[in-house]
């Protein structure tokens, strides 16, 4: 019996399915081509799009013709399910995961919040409160806001520096009309994969979207693309945002992949071996040796077409430049040697074991299925995940620290009570390239 099964249905809508007998749950997820990215930002201020892919994705659980935001709960209470969403640069995700015997039951409800949403005028003006104080408290939040600074920086004018969540000004602008427009846009069952994986039959699965998914509108649009800006097209070098907080809020950003490049795997032993691990260079040197940060680490960022790889600390002010120092001494030692062939190993090993330990759910399963296919890129198996860990090399790591390690592109973001050190780490900054 076939496992994995794809197919698209005669609107263009694209369902995948892994079948997985041994367990007793079904996970769906109901992926959309609705990102930041996406958004139509205008000259950037009111009356823009920035943040209405997010907003959307809360309008779909304040009521839809059906159900009211209450039923809503009530009906996934009642099959004792778990439903949630998120919303990224590049896509919107409503998942569920139910027991098996509740399949239908959660595909319906799912369909209901994606096609019939009400989006009543009162609820978008509540909802306006609500998420304007999540962007406050992600401002609030120096470790968020840091991250999401960088990023900005390092993209530029592209549209991947756009923040998901949007601004006070332009979430305050949106109208109903703006959020029928955009959901006619981006809510198409062209740009919309349904994936399923757990104890289900194909068959069944499909007949019970084509039940419950029923659009309003129907067939293509032009498609409108993001293309990465290099990160050299930014201005300046460092970006230094003043908050009266205790720590300052250090991150870094070098060059990187997009998520389907060759080089993905090599950047992921490397930042195990960097900052991904207990055992890597960052958290040893800085926490363990020296004492001065709690939180030290690295993690590489990939999108569609391009990427970055970013090194964080958080510190004391006062210490905040050696802290600085020492992270790009660090990292300044990877690019001149490498890492060694214990790194690699050890690095090798971990991965191996934390992938295989996420792959146990049916999430997990439903999650890669869904995103690859709205992607429209190849589904990788277990075994050649496996298969891709194990071939990295030495030399392959070292091939790419060129670019990753390319201290001319490096981006860097401060938050903290930088205003009186912002002059001491700028000069910092400047002399590491």
């Amino acid at each position: 019996m076939q496992l994995i099964c794809r197919e698209t249905l005669p609107n263009g809508l694209r369902i995948v399915t892994e079948r997985m007998e041994n367990y007793r749950s079904v996970s769906v997820c109901c992926w959309i081509s609705a990102g930041s990215i996406y958004e139509d930002f205008g000259n950037g201020g009111a009356g823009t799009e920035g943040g209405i892919s997010h907003f959307i994705e809360h309008m779909l659980f304040k009521g839809t013709e059906k159900r009211s935001a209450a039923r809503i709960a009530e009906d996934i209470d009642a099959i004792g399910g778990n439903l949630n969403a998120f919303t990224s640069k590049e896509c919107t995700c409503v998942y569920v995961k139910v027991i098996d015997e509740n399949l239908d039951a959660a595909v319906e409800l799912i369909a209901d919040l994606v096609c019939g949403t009400r989006l009543d005028e009162e609820d978008i003006e509540l909802e306006k409160g609500v998420v304007i104080e999540e962007i406050a408290m992600n401002e609030d939040t120096p470790e968020d806001l840091v991250h999401e600074t960088l990023c900005s920086l390092y993209y530029g004018s592209d549209p991947y520096a756009r923040p998901v969540l949007g601004s006070e000004e332009s979430v305050g602008a949106f109208s109903r009309d703006m959020l029928k427009a955009y959901m006619t846009r981006r809510y198409r069952p062209d740009r919309i994969v349904v994936a399923a994986a757990g104890n289900l039959d194909h068959g069944a699965f499909r007949r019970a979207v084509e039940r419950s998914f029923c659009f309003r509108t129907s067939g293509a649009q032009d498609e409108k693309t993001a293309e990465s800006v290099p990160a050299e097209s930014a201005s300046k070098r460092s970006v230094f945002v003043n908050k009266d907080v205790e720590q300052t809020h250090i991150a870094l950003a070098f060059p990187a992949f997009a998520a389907e490049a060759p080089e993905k795997y090599p950047l992921l032993v490397l930042n195990n071996a960097v900052g991904g691990s207990v055992s890597s260079r960052l958290f040893q040197s800085i926490r363990e040796q020296k004492g001065k940060a709690y939180s030290v680490y690295s993690t590489p960022t990939f999108f569609r077409t391009s990427g970055y790889f970013t090194l964080y600390a958080g510190t004391g002010e006062k210490q905040a430049e050696e802290v600085l120092e020492l992270m790009l001494a660090e990292y300044r030692a990877v690019a001149e040697k490498g890492i060694t062939a214990e790194e690699i190993g050890r690095s090798k090993r971990q991965m191996r074991t934390s992938f295989l330990l996420g792959r146990e759910n049916t999430s997990a399963h439903a999650s890669a299925l869904g995103r690859s296919e709205l992607d429209r890129t190849p589904y990788i198996s277990d075994d050649e995940v496996l298969s891709r860990i194990d071939a990295v090399t030495e030399e392959a790591v070292n091939a790419i620290l060129p670019a990753v390690c390319d201290f001319g592109a490096m981006r860097a973001a401060f938050v903290g009570r930088v205003g009186k050190r912002e002059k001491a780490l700028g000069k910092i900054i400047d002399g590491a390239v």
